[in-house]
């Protein structure tokens, strides 16, 4: 039971095969519904047929014997030697008037069961061309007709042919047939279900493929499919070329973005060198224009950071990101950017190493940047009185750096995408702290590209750790 409760849990409602196979099994029902009830209707019109010319025959020859013997004895015996010649063994007949009064019938009546005699005597009407009908459980062909007695009385006459057993035989091979049909439809639903999910493989395949192209796969990602339906290899060449209009667009965006990011970057450099320099000369400023002075120094300063992230992206999305892979000292490093970021933060910041000479292959500068990002993201995220912790450890071939803070943590619906390019976490609080949201995404592109890799763990109101592992040196 749990496997077959698992099984239809598993079947999509709306899945092509599914669909399809439903679709054959409908089709498969109603053809053989169809087939099966064509044939027990031709095979009934055989059995009528076959006992159809005897029947009438027997009312077409009756006025004839009953006229010669009228010639030769009574009428009423006559009639009854008329009849007694024409009856066998399954065929019966009588003679009723058209008061309904039996004026006679074969002997052979006798032969059948009362309660079925009784009820076939209460006919008074039968069809003029051969029909079969049920009288209690037996089956019988009925063909009504009339009579002259000598030209005078006008009599109804009744022909029966018991059918019982070629109709219970012909029951029985339309249940038969009707449990043949049933057993095909779900054969036929069941190899119908395996055929189209073999047909659809080609269309699955295409999906997988799909799936694991990413933005950098763009301008190479074509689709192959050898041996497949005309219609999937159409499918795959319009997709083909949806993936190339995608890359050029793609590649339009970058190069977008890495022109402005550049063309914009040096005369922000320029106005914020001016406004450094006026601000150092500030004796003749006001207090409202020092301010101003300097906010705009800020948000000049911040601008700049802004667009050297997205140059640093752009860069890396086109290949063109280099890195210095060297030897380096981490616990060297670490100090380093622990003094720099004291300068423009008075925040305690920590280091705790295991060992005095951990080394890892990394780019310099570049491992500065994604350090000093984390602190800084570290500072704007926890209490000024809450200490920051750097972590140096060796794991089997990777050195490990992690930067503790004791903020607020990250929500668990946000640590998987807090990487992301300008995703944030509290869209209010990022603008409050001059947060971009490419700090993190700039953390991971640099780190990866070192060939390192880059994880958090949170909780609320305990704080996050971010963990940078690399390779050491083999």
């Amino acid at each position: 039971m749990k496997q077959i409760s698992f099984l239809f849990r598993k079947i999509d409602p709306f899945s092509l095969r599914l669909r399809l196979t439903i679709g054959t099994a409908v089709v498969s029902t109603l053809g053989l519904s169809i087939l099966t009830s064509w044939t027990s209707w031709k095979m009934q019109q055989i059995l009528i047929e076959s006992h159809k010319q005897n029947i009438e025959q027997i009312a077409e020859r009756l006025p004839r014997d009953l006229q010669i013997y009228s010639e030769m004895m009574p009428p009423v015996t006559g009639l009854q030697k008329a009849i007694n010649n024409l009856t066998t063994t399954n065929t019966l007949l009588w003679l009723k008037s058209y008061d309904n009064k039996v004026t006679v019938k074969s002997t052979t009546l006798n032969r059948i069961p009362d309660s079925t005699m009784a009820e076939l005597m209460t006919l008074t009407q039968m069809p003029i061309e051969p029909q079969v009908h049920k009288v209690s459980d037996r089956y019988f062909i009925l063909r009504g007709g009339s009579l002259q007695l000598k030209g005078q009385i006008r009599l109804k006459l009744f022909v029966v042919q018991d059918v019982t057993h070629e109709q219970k035989m012909l029951l029985a091979t339309v249940k038969s047939l009707a449990i043949v049909s049933a057993l095909a439809i779900i054969a036929i639903a069941v190899v119908s279900a395996f055929y189209i999910q073999h047909s659809l493989q080609p269309l699955r395949r295409l999906s997988q493929m799909a799936e694991v192209i990413s933005a950098e796969d763009l301008p190479e990602a074509q689709l192959h499919f050898e041996r497949t339906p005309s219609e999937v290899k159409e499918l795959a060449q319009t997709f083909n070329k949806m993936l190339s209009r995608l890359s050029q667009s793609w590649q339009q965006e970058r190069e977008f973005v890495s022109n402005v990011s550049h063309e914009l970057r040096t005369p922000l450099t320029i106005v914020h060198g001016y406004l450094q320099s006026v601000l150092r000369r500030q004796n003749n400023l006001t207090e409202t224009q020092r301010e101003a002075l300097e906010i705009a120094a800020s948000e000049t300063e911040h601008t700049i950071r802004l667009l050297q992230d997205l140059l640093d992206l752009a860069r890396a999305d086109g290949g063109h990101l280099h890195f210095r892979m060297e030897s380096c000292v981490l616990n060297d490093l670490v100090e380093e950017v622990v003094v720099m970021a004291q300068q423009y933060s008075d925040r305690t910041i920590t280091i705790e190493a295991e060992t005095d000479q951990l080394t890892a292959r990394a780019d310099y500068n570049r491992m500065k940047q994604v350090l000093l990002n984390l602190i800084d993201n570290a500072i704007k995220y926890s209490e000024a009185s809450t200490p920051i912790i750097l972590k140096l450890s060796q794991l089997q071939e990777e050195a490990v750096i992690q930067v503790c803070d004791q903020g607020d943590g990250i929500p668990l619906q946000h640590q998987s995408r807090i990487f992301e390019r300008f995703y944030r976490v509290d869209e209010a609080r990022s603008r409050t702290t001059g947060g971009s949201g490419l700090g993190l995404s700039i953390v991971k592109t640099l780190v990866e590209g070192m060939g390192g890799s880059v994880s958090v763990r949170s909780k609320l109101e305990e704080g996050s750790i971010f963990t940078i592992c690399l390779p050491t040196l083999s």
